[in-house]
């Protein structure tokens, strides 16, 4: 499978610009590593912007959804550092699902990716899942220039706990339902299956798309110093 593992955590936020020096400064040099060091959290990577918003996409992947959704996660929620306090008043627009990985596929990490955030009467839910798993998705990994694609199911009561972290936010927390992640090797590529993808999607029966794309800016794998 392309993704770390069967757990996710995605998150997408602007920023105030007064805040954004100290922004990156937290979010490298601790922010990300405390996350990498959760027992069972295996990768953090940050995204900025190409196309579509919000600023920043930031997605963990951990080692199942029993892990995004555990104790040990939520213990760190509930215990913000004070630099995790301060920055996050800086937040805006924040959109936050704790998922489970329903598909993945695909041969690797890309340099790029398109988030497409959407919901799906419940009626439809398990034959539009169930086409995206075998017909939408697995196509779309042997597409040109494409290196992975996957398919985020969101815990909604999970995503809702409000945490102590959570508080610290001066903005509300949107919770996207179902994600759809497209790595790519440059924008180019994305731009091409992209509009097929959410005619597709809308014909599945989903809702409004909310379609953005990213470029990689960051990345944190857990090390033998943040092991967990």
């Amino acid at each position: 499978m392309s993704l770390g593992g069967l757990g996710v955590v995605a998150i997408w936020h602007d920023l105030l610009p007064e805040a954004k020096a100290n922004f990156y400064e937290w979010h490298n040099r601790e922010h990300m590593p405390e996350r990498a060091g959760i027992p069972g959290f295996l990768r953090g990577r940050r995204y900025i912007a190409l196309q579509g918003g919000p600023e920043y996409f930031n997605l963990y992947e951990a080692q199942s959804p029993e892990v995004v959704g555990g104790q040990d996660y939520l213990n760190r929620l509930n215990s913000p550092t004070p630099w995790t306090q301060t920055s996050v008043q800086a937040f805006r627009n924040v959109s936050r699902s704790i998922c489970r990985v329903d598909y993945t596929g695909g041969v690797g990490q890309g340099g790029v990716m398109a988030t497409l955030r959407f919901d799906v009467p419940e009626a439809g839910r398990t034959a539009v899942a169930q086409q995206l798993r075998q017909q939408i998705l697995p196509v779309l990994c042997d597409a040109p220039g494409i290196v992975g694609a996957h398919l985020c199911l969101a815990d909604v009561a999970g995503s809702q706990v409000p945490t102590a972290e959570k508080k610290a936010r001066a903005d509300t927390t949107l919770v996207p339902t179902w994600v759809v992640l497209v790595e790519g090797v440059n924008a180019a590529a994305l731009g091409l299956v992209l509009p097929g993808l959410q005619a597709a999607l809308v014909q599945a029966g989903a809702g409004d798309v909310a379609a953005s794309v990213y470029q990689l800016e960051y990345t944190r794998c857990k090390t033998p110093w943040s092991a967990g």
